[in-house]
């Protein structure tokens, strides 16, 4: 589209309009359907959020067909675990992959998910620690994290050697 990549305040100087009129009107072409991404986040806040032993990790990204999304949209994961684990040391390995499994399959009432154990659902993400980092950028959201060995969904492996495997065992969970 003629508006990806570019800010309100750019398509609003461009157009010659106000900003918020600039977003209602997108708002009203695209009926509701559209997508921002917001630069809205302080890098302190971020790491004192992650610290907090209270706190999970997750991501909001909303997968969509075209545009490009919030390079976490495909690189929240491996950020987490090769930015602020390895590099910064912000939060250990072990609890940082706590956060992100079973600490909010707990939160959200998942049984069976987010642990290692006799009986659970069989999804797992083997990886190298000293490797694992994300590859998306604003400019190339898309781009896959490396480091990551194989993923395997409800027991069917989906990435083999850091490659997809084609097979889409995964489901939508409702709680």
């Amino acid at each position: 589209s003629d508006t990806e990549g570019l800010t309100i305040a750019e398509l609003a100087a461009t157009r010659g309009q106000d900003p918020l009129d600039v977003a209602a009107a997108l708002l009203v072409a695209e009926q509701g359907e559209v997508t921002i991404i917001s630069h809205s986040m302080i890098e302190d806040d971020v790491r004192r959020v992650l610290a907090a032993p209270y706190s999970m990790i997750g991501s909001d990204g909303v997968p969509k067909p075209g545009g490009r999304p919030h390079p976490r949209w495909a690189g929240t994961f491996p950020r987490v675990l090769g930015h602020y684990v390895r590099e910064l040391g912000l939060l250990g390995l072990e609890t940082a992959v706590h956060k992100m499994t079973g600490m909010a399959a707990a939160r959200f009432g998942l049984a069976g998910r987010g642990v290692i154990a006799d009986g659970a659902h069989a999804d797992l993400v083997v990886f190298d620690p000293s490797s694992i980092a994300d590859g998306a950028t604003f400019a190339d959201p898309l781009v896959p994290p490396s480091g990551i060995h194989s993923v395997i969904v409800a027991g069917e492996t989906v990435v083999r050697d850091g490659a997809g495997t084609g097979a889409k065992p995964g489901s939508v969970l409702a709680t």
